[in-house]
């Protein structure tokens, strides 16, 4: 079996912001930042999300003009560098994509499905590239407080089928669409554990699923393990646990360990 055949896209996570859960403040200067996506293409990511607003659980919001500051230096710089590698913009703000895009990024990050500015289904509309919505309830903000669901996995499932349905009625192809189930974003350990329990739930949607759950707190809460950077070989097992559920893309801080994780998950599947 080559390495190549790993059917799951690992997405490397880029902040560089001074507040992020688990790594804020590591890569907020250009020169951290460029280091840091080295370190990520030499593990092997596939994509490189850029973000420049700490969405962790009651993070405040980032003014445009400092999200830009952050940003597009770093997405010049990495493309400069790296030609042909993805790049993703992680933001829900239209100014910040459409610069981003200039910049040279290729890919749409929106955690607010498209929400939050309502400019930014005209950058969607006008540039052809994938856009990934994602399921969140309330804002980073509120989210974690006292977070309710009827069903989680019929709620997620509907709500993102809602999304599609207006994004496509907007002008944006399906094909373009990649769906995140919002693992940590306004769930309990029991909504995240229900979800991932069925994700492969999230196929009747046809469009790619991509599971972003990386150093999140329910590892923690499951592993008993209090830091957050220490989280990563749970979050590679969860990915290897998850290649059998339909999943396309995992977003990740340890590539690495992700990578080696799934690259054993596939060999060992079944025939």
């Amino acid at each position: 079996m080559k390495e190549q055949d790993i059917p799951v896209k690992i997405m490397g996570i880029l902040n560089v912001t001074p507040d992020s859960f688990s790594d804020g403040g590591c890569f907020a200067d250009l020169d951290t930042a460029v280091a840091q996506a080295d370190q990520l293409i030499r593990d092997g990511a596939d994509i490189i999300d850029v973000g420049g607003e700490s969405t962790r659980p009651f993070a405040t919001p980032v003014a445009e003009e400092e999200e830009l500051e952050r940003v597009i230096p770093v997405i010049k710089a990495v493309r400069d560098r790296y030609p042909l590698i993805p790049l993703s913009i992680d933001t829900t703000k239209a100014v910040v994509a459409q610069a981003a895009l200039t910049a040279g990024a290729s890919i749409i990050n929106d955690i607010s499905a498209l929400r939050h500015d309502p400019k930014m289904i005209v950058v969607a509309r006008e540039c052809d590239v994938p856009l990934i919505i994602k399921h969140m309830q309330k804002t980073p903000a509120d989210m974690q407080i006292k977070p309710v669901y009827n069903n989680v996995v019929e709620d997620v499932i509907s709500f993102l089928a809602e999304r599609i349905a207006w994004l496509t009625e907007n002008g944006i192809k399906e094909n373009r669409l990649i769906v995140d189930p919002g693992i940590g974003f306004g769930k309990t350990l029991e909504h995240n554990i229900d979800l991932l329990k069925n994700l492969g739930r999230l196929a009747s949607l046809h469009v790619p699923i991509l599971l972003g759950h990386s150093r999140k707190r329910f590892l923690g809460d499951l592993t008993g393990i209090n830091d957050e950077k220490e989280r990563d070989l749970a979050t590679a097992v969860v990915a290897a646990l998850c290649i059998n559920k339909n999943i396309a893309m995992v977003r990740v801080h340890d590539v690495s360990a992700t990578r080696q994780a799934l690259l054993l998950a596939q060999a060992l599947r079944p025939e």
